[in-house]
């Protein structure tokens, strides 16, 4: 009983791995200034001839410290809301009004007023 040898693929004809290959442009990007994203990479990398896919580009980046930013969360990414409006008037609400009122010297002045400052609120 004989055992068939399995023969390794050769390596590139630059002599490194693909990793490394990606680590190289990574590297090349990152002097220039630029973001190392894996379609770049792919296309740099394809134009040399050397064939690899996003998901290797991605972990060997993420293994060089390339992170990518997160994301928000669905959730997190709800526009604000206006605080709600309270639905009853409270004893201290009105002996405020009441001071804002004598403050303007009448309730008429003080709705002006108050009217006034509405058209300022987005």
């Amino acid at each position: 009983m004989s055992e068939k040898k399995v023969q390794k693929p050769a390596k590139a004809e630059t002599g490194t791995n693909k990793s490394e290959e990606i680590r190289k442009v990574a590297r090349a990007m990152q002097a220039k200034g630029e973001k190392p994203r894996p379609i770049t990479i792919i296309a740099v990398l394809e134009k040399q001839g050397v064939e690899v896919s996003s998901p290797q580009v991605s972990m060997v980046l993420k293994r060089m410290g390339f992170r990518p930013r997160r994301r928000r969360s669905a959730k997190g990414a709800s526009p604000v809301t206006k605080a709600a409006k309270p639905k009853r008037v409270s004893v201290d609400d009105l002996v405020a009004a009441k001071k804002l009122v004598s403050h303007f010297g009448g309730t008429t002045r003080a709705i002006a007023a108050l009217e006034a400052l509405q058209q300022f609120e987005p």
